[in-house]
């Protein structure tokens, strides 16, 4: 008697069909992951940008100057943003610009927006009180205090 050693088309089947489930439900699993991984990104973002500002400040009150710095980048063309306002330096290496999800953009001297899966916040700086707020957006809540 001969045995063979290879699968059923049934045993495939059924293989198939459990990889199948599996997929469907991981899948909604990595997208939330991925969102949940750029809000976290975004709020770190928030925070190194308010330090920054804080910490120009204190800079500007040990020279004599109690103003905050006007703009966080020097110009709306600018590929890397919050560098400071082209006489002074925020942060040393900037944030990249960008339009896909997970990246920010700006739009005028003081209102930039950060993408999260196509739902755009909008912050604004406030160069009379340093105060870097989300004023609009799906996910205010969850990128700033």
């Amino acid at each position: 008697m001969k045995f063979s050693r290879a699968f059923t088309v049934i045993e495939l089947i059924f293989v198939i069909v459990i990889l199948g489930i599996l997929v469907a439900v991981a899948l909604p699993k990595f997208a939330e992951t991925r969102k949940q991984a750029e809000i976290a990104k975004g709020r770190a973002d928030v925070a190194t940008i308010r330090a920054a500002i804080a910490n120009d400040k204190q800079s500007r009150v040990i020279l004599g100057d109690t103003s905050y710095i006007t703009k966080l980048s020097p110009s709306t063309a600018s590929t890397t943003l919050f560098t400071g306002d082209g006489t002074r330096n925020l942060l040393t290496y900037g944030i990249k610009a960008g339009t896909v999800s997970g990246s920010w953009a700006i739009t005028s001297d003081t209102v930039y927006t950060y993408n999260i899966d196509g739902s755009v916040n909008t912050f604004t700086y406030t160069s009379n009180d340093g105060k870097f707020l989300c004023t609009s957006g799906n996910e205010c809540s969850n990128l700033a205090d």
